[in-house]
């Protein structure tokens, strides 16, 4: 079984979540989407197609870091 940690960070700027493989994949994987669901779903499919590209046949198991960091001004009243 292939394991396989994907980061998903929140872009603050860019107001959209993306992807960064923890290790080394063996190849490229970065996606990105505004929903943080919608990504999750998108990864499911994805990474799966991109193992059997590269010959891999076997089981995969995918794990998820979350990373979100706001900033954000507080106000005196």
């Amino acid at each position: 079984m292939k394991k396989c940690t994907i980061k998903m960070i929140w872009g603050e700027k860019e107001k959209r979540w993306h992807t960064e493989p923890t290790e080394d994949l063996g190849f490229g994987f970065t996606l990105e989407h505004n929903s943080f669901d919608a990504l999750i779903e998108r990864v499911r499919i994805a990474l799966p197609e991109m193992f059997e590209l590269i010959g891999y046949n076997g089981d995969l198991q995918i794990s998820f870091e979350v990373e979100r960091i706001e900033k954000m001004k507080a106000v005196m009243i």
